[in-house]
C-alpha cells in the first residue's frame, strides 16, 4: 500500500528524489572553495541550486573534505497566505470560464486551400458542395 502524497502549499518542493514536502531552504555548491552553502529559500529556482525541505536540510552532509556553511534558515513550513488563496480562487474562476469558440479558417480564392489567421496554409482543403 502506498502512502498518499501530502498536500502542497507551495509550488516548489524538495529536490531529493521521492520527497514531496515543500522546500524551505536552498543548497548551493561552491566547487572552487569545496563548500556547500545552505541558506534561505531562493526567490526563484536556478539550474545549479537545490531546494530542500526541513528534514533534508537538517540532515545535510557534504562530501569528505568539504565545508558546510549554514546560514540562518527558518525551517518551519510556511502557512498559506491570503495571496495564495486569491491566486487559487483566480485559477478556479479562469478554469470555469467557457472557452471561446474556434475561429473558422478563411479560404484563399486562388487555389482553394484553407489558411489560418497568420496566413500559413493548412493541409486540409474546403470542397464546395456538388
Amino acid at each position: 500500500m502506498t502512502t498518499p502524497r501530502p498536500p502542497r502549499n507551495r509550488s516548489r518542493t524538495c529536490s531529493r528524489a521521492a520527497c514531496h514536502r515543500p522546500a524551505v531552504a536552498t543548497l548551493t555548491y561552491v566547487y572552487a572553495d569545496q563548500t556547500a552553502v545552505l541558506g534561505p529559500l531562493a526567490t526563484y529556482a536556478e539550474p545549479h541550486t537545490y531546494d530542500m525541505c526541513a528534514e533534508h536540510a537538517g540532515r545535510l552532509t557534504a562530501p569528505r573534505g568539504w565545508d558546510v556553511v549554514r546560514l540562518a534558515v527558518d525551517l518551519t513550513e510556511p502557512e498559506p497566505s491570503p495571496d495564495d488563496l486569491l491566486a487559487l480562487a483566480d485559477a478556479v474562476r479562469a478554469a470555469a470560464r467557457p472557452a471561446t469558440p474556434p475561429v473558422a479558417p478563411s479560404v484563399d480564392g486562388a487555389d482553394g486551400q484553407a489558411t489560418s489567421e497568420n496566413g500559413r496554409r493548412r493541409h486540409l482543403r474546403v470542397l464546395p458542395d456538388v
